[in-house]
């Protein structure tokens, strides 16, 4: 290991073979132990593979610091830097998490000579702010975790980069706050459909406060299709949640990715499936050539509820309804309430009525042809549930929101590491605060060019024979 006390060798030709000579006693001391250990039947095949991951992950933060360290000399040695700014302190110590683990480098701390700001240019160099104490690969690594698994497995996932907390997955979240649900790029129009499926749901979740709350969830799709010879799933799938705690902003989300999307003069009819409730309906006016369609689970539901104790009619009432038989069904439905004497019971059974009935029309459309029916309830489950309900925990009402977005934007096939790098380039109006000239650059490059390490340049020789030998002390 490098020896944190010793300043970084930073002298022509040097810097890279400084690496190698380190890399090469790790590498040498690992083969060779592992080696001994296999000869004498005292490890297996997993023993070496975490041996050596562990030997790599070494090595790379060697690489990572010293990259650092000679940065901040370059730095410090240009005339950009001599004209503006003047050294205050130097070879101070930093540490960042990262995924490779903690990795220490010094740096140099500057005062502006004109305007008397303080700076750390190299860490401006590299996008790092004050105070951050996580690389940006890392933060998306523990993000990514988190819309699986609890704060702390996310963090055990992650034990080599040396955060312990599941504070600072929370902390990791919050930063990022809740992601839009246009954040996915949008894919290039291609060939319409003739129809399309919205399909809308909502999860319950408990809330830290001891209330509950609802996580919506919307998703556009255009059909079913075969994956395997027994499975179907759904044909372009695109997920949209609350993000913003408003219907409006809801439907507006989902319309204008339809109208990005799609040509919708080619489009006939738009099916929105769902439970009926107020701000699914309220999608129809937000969505052109819309339809609403009842999901066959809760028509299911209500009838079970208003045949409970009477099972036996069930079948008439779902054979009137497959019929379009309004009037019959109210008439089943009535005598049913009038053989119920318990009075909740009969409050029920009413309800039940209320529900099917307003929703008459929403229930015969499951029977028009190119409607493909709902599975919202798989669904929100699949993307909602499993990380927000499914097991006992309380949320904020922000992380709720948080989370269903990453969770969406993850389904959407997001990715968090080049969201974070995104997000953090529109934060920053000014990239770096000092522009290297080309000749630091290049002399830079050709001081740590591979081509001139003799090491690299070992002909026939094989990695395996320098180690073997340098095992051996020869």
């Amino acid at each position: 290991m490098i020896n944190l006390n010793e300043k970084p060798i930073q002298t022509e030709g040097t810097i890279l073979m400084n690496i190698i000579q380190q890399t090469m006693e790790i590498i040498t001391k690992g083969y060779q132990e592992n080696l001994e250990a296999a000869l004498k039947g005292e490890t297996s095949i997993s023993n070496v593979v975490l041996s050596i991951e562990e030997k790599v992950l070494e090595i790379g933060k060697i690489m990572i610091r010293e990259l650092l360290e000679t940065l901040d000399e370059e730095i410090k040695e240009s005339k950009a830097r001599k004209k503006d700014w003047n050294v205050e302190r130097k070879d101070e110590k930093k540490t960042i998490n990262t995924i490779l683990g903690e990795i220490t480098y010094r740096k140099t701390y500057y005062v502006n000579k004109k305007t008397g700001s303080y700076s750390y240019l190299l860490d401006e160099q590299l996008g790092i702010r004050p105070h951050e104490r996580m690389d940006d690969s890392l933060k998306a690594r523990l993000i990514e975790n988190a819309t699986q698994m609890s704060y702390q497995k996310a963090v055990n996932q992650e034990s080599q980069s040396g955060i312990i907390s599941r504070m600072s997955v929370l902390n990791a979240i919050k930063s990022m706050k809740a992601i839009p649900n246009d954040a996915v790029e949008i894919s290039d129009r291609k060939e319409t459909p003739k129809i399309l499926y919205i399909e809308a749901d909502e999860d319950h979740v408990s809330i830290q406060s001891g209330a509950g709350k609802i996580s919506k969830i919307v998703y556009v799709h255009e059909g079913i299709e075969k994956e395997g010879k027994t499975r179907n799933r759904l044909k372009n799938t695109r997920y949209f949640t609350d993000v913003k705690k408003n219907n409006e902003e809801l439907w507006v989300d989902t319309a204008n990715y339809i109208d990005k999307r799609y040509d919708m003069e080619k489009v006939e009819r738009v099916y929105l499936s769902g439970d009926g409730a107020l701000w699914i309906k309220e999608g129809l006016n937000w969505i052109e050539k819309s339809k609403f369609v009842l999901d066959k689970f809760h028509l299911s539901k209500y009838i079970k509820i208003a045949t409970a104790g009477k099972e036996y009619m069930v079948e008439p009432i779902r054979n009137h309804i497959q019929l379009g038989m309004k009037k019959e069904v109210i008439q089943l439905f009535n005598i049913i309430i009038e053989e119920t004497e318990n009075e909740n019971k009969r409050e029920r059974i009413e309800k039940a009525k209320k529900y099917i009935i307003n929703n008459w029309e929403g229930i015969q459309r499951q029977k028009e042809e190119g409607y493909v029916g709902c599975s919202a309830e798989g669904h929100v489950s699949h993307v909602l549930s499993d990380r927000l309900s499914s097991r006992p925990m309380g949320w904020s009402e922000e992380g709720m929101r948080c989370m269903s977005s990453m969770r969406v934007y993850s389904k959407n096939g997001g990715d968090f590491y080049d969201y974070i790098v995104k997000s953090k380039e529109k934060e920053n109006k000014e990239t770096r605060i000092i522009e290297l000239d080309k000749r630091i650059i290049k002399r830079a490059s050709k001081e740590v060019g591979i081509q001139n390490v003799s090491f690299m340049n070992m002909g026939k020789r094989s990695g395996t024979q320098v180690l073997l030998k340098a095992a051996r002390g020869i």
